[in-house]
């Protein structure tokens, strides 16, 4: 059974509201069948150095560990790249069946076009 856990600075940190807007995202999961792994969006913003911010939870579904080391990654919007990065992320080690809140941040020259901050979707490329 999938099960919801944070990591520890998020945990210490996170507001009210923002935990219970995750734990109702995980609650409206399905397991797409096939997927090892799938990211469920929770938001996107832009900060004050032009970074893109996507926040969401990132679900694992198979019995291995997962982990996000020289992971591409695209964030799109209706199907139209916005920006692609590799990242390694060593705070994120995901037991079986495990679902991690996490917001991913794409450096400005990982920007390839602009964004409308709407109807985003990260994709794994590896």
């Amino acid at each position: 059974m999938q099960r919801l856990i944070y990591e520890y600075s998020w945990d210490k940190a996170i507001a009210g509201q923002d935990r219970k807007t995750i734990e109702k995202v995980f609650q409206e999961t399905s397991i797409p069948s096939g997927q090892a792994a799938s990211f469920a969006m929770i938001r996107t913003a832009i900060n004050h150095k032009g970074e893109l911010l996507v926040t969401g939870i990132l679900h694992h579904f198979r019995k291995e560990t997962f982990t996000v080391q020289n992971m591409e990654m695209t964030y799109k919007e209706n199907g139209k790249t916005i920006a692609k990065f590799i990242f390694t992320v060593p705070q994120i080690v995901l037991e079986a069946e495990t679902s991690m809140p996490w917001t991913f941040i794409f450096p400005v020259e990982s920007l390839i076009n602009k964004p409308a901050l709407a109807d985003g979707q990260l994709d794994f490329i590896n």
